[in-house]
């Protein structure tokens, strides 16, 4: 069993289910979205991202890039959570959607990468 392969599709399949959970819920109420579980999506996110950039093949570049996006637009979301609640003291539906947008492109990003990472490991051989 190689430890690396355990320790990255750990955290690729955390990032991804912690992205899930902070994005499922009604767009319009922020309520029901977690502003920690948001959080610990894109530490779990930026770790996935250190463990990618050990890859030197085809695929590993492809991970990078996936991870990539995915931690960007959970930077942006969480900006514009905190511009939107600090800077402008102003939290409406809008706002609150594109908040919700945002952690839905960085979590179509990391379904991309597991269904990646796990097609790899198919691939390979023992």
């Amino acid at each position: 069993m190689n430890m690396n392969k355990v320790l990255s599709g750990f955290f690729f399949i955390l990032a991804m289910t912690l992205n899930f959970g902070f994005f499922y819920g009604s767009p319009e109420i922020l309520a029901e979205h977690s502003k920690y579980e948001l959080f610990a999506a894109i530490v779990v996110n930026l770790i996935a991202t250190i463990f990618k950039f050990g890859d030197k093949t085809q695929v590993g570049s492809v991970l990078l890039a996936t991870s990539l996006v995915a931690d960007i637009q959970l930077i942006a979301s969480a900006s514009v959570w905190a511009l939107a609640l600090y800077g402008f003291d102003r939290m409406d539906a809008e706002v609150t959607a594109a908040i919700i947008s945002l952690s839905g492109g960085a979590l179509l990003a990391n379904i991309t990468s597991v269904a990646i990472f796990i097609g790899d490991t198919l691939k390979s051989k023992r």
